[in-house]
């Protein structure tokens, strides 16, 4: 099923699927088909990229935290992202994607993506992203929590999110400037 399809089921069918809230994780299955694999016969990993998108928008739908982005004219960007693969998802095999908002920053949202098999870790994800004002600037990430009823304060970020934002900057200041 291409990526079309699967936001159409994914737009269909999310209100069939239990509310979550803005810090809960969240889990949507899915299944390797024929079009996302690769040469080697396993899911292709721009694939998995287009998978995250696609579990992140469920949580979004799920927790309300669309109608508050559409209400203020905010919208998600992906700042960065950083994946490490660990089996390999074969044809016709089904996965969950578990996802979860572990914390932010004063630009950054973090959040947590587990391709899972079963209880097996198959893929681990970190994702950077913000919102950005459709009348242009960025959104400070504790006023759209705020926005959905939760502290303005940020749960602390794991060392290893931080360690990993640390590398991320150094290597952009490093290499472009």
């Amino acid at each position: 099923m291409n990526l079309f399809g699967r936001i159409f089921w994914l737009l269909v069918t999310f209100r069939f699927r239990p509310t979550t809230k803005f810090f809960e994780e969240s889990g949507i299955g899915f299944r390797v088909w024929p079009s996302d694999l690769d040469t080697n016969m396993h899911m292709n990993n721009g694939v998995y990229l287009s998978i995250m998108d696609l579990a992140r928008t469920d949580l979004v739908l799920r927790s309300g935290l669309m109608k508050v982005v559409k209400q203020n004219g905010w919208y998600p960007v992906v700042a960065s992202q950083t994946i490490r693969y660990r089996r390999s998802l074969d044809p016709f095999r089904a996965f969950t994607v578990r996802t979860q908002l572990i914390g932010w920053d004063e630009r950054f949202f973090y959040i947590q993506q587990k391709f899972m098999l079963g209880k097996e870790v198959a893929a681990l994800a970190l994702v950077k992203g913000r919102f950005l004002k459709k009348s242009g600037g960025g959104v400070y990430p504790g006023d759209i929590a705020q926005a959905m009823g939760e502290s303005s304060e940020s749960p602390k970020l794991a060392e290893w999110v931080q360690q990993w934002t640390t590398a991320e900057d150094l290597g952009w200041k490093v290499n472009v400037g």
